[in-house]
């Protein structure tokens, strides 16, 4: 199973990237495998503040529709666009094309809350 060390992590399976003032959202490579073949996305938020936590969207695989929760406050800048027509990006590539969301974090204190992979590893491991 694919963990880049340079990501944080959260306990349902999300993760974060921060490119300088900007951050990248996504689900884990754990996730997309317990989810299946993913089919649709609803990301309705974009342009949206929400807290750490809070539901930003769905994503439905053959058997099952499972919340997607922020990792951190932030504004949703962007929804991937390439994931309309290739929602299968997210199984195939998610730390790369299969990226969720763009957001402004609007609370970096908050990421000290998140997980390292060595910690996300652990959590999986249990």
């Amino acid at each position: 199973m694919n963990i880049p060390s340079a990501l944080k992590y959260t306990k349902e399976h999300e993760w974060l990237r921060v490119e300088g003032d900007v951050a990248f959202v996504g689900i884990t490579d754990f996730a997309q495998g317990e989810l299946g073949d993913i089919v649709f996305l609803e990301i309705e938020t974009c342009g949206e503040s929400l807290a750490i936590e809070e539901v930003f969207g769905t994503i439905e695989a053959v058997k099952t529709v499972s919340d997607l929760f922020m990792p951190a406050t932030a504004e949703i800048l962007e929804v991937n666009p390439l994931l309309e027509e290739h929602p299968e990006l997210v199984n195939t590539d998610p730390y790369g094309k299969g990226w969720l969301i763009k957001v402004s974090l609007k609370e970096p204190s908050e990421l000290d809350k998140l997980l390292n992979a060595e910690q996300y590893t652990a959590l999986l491991e249990a």
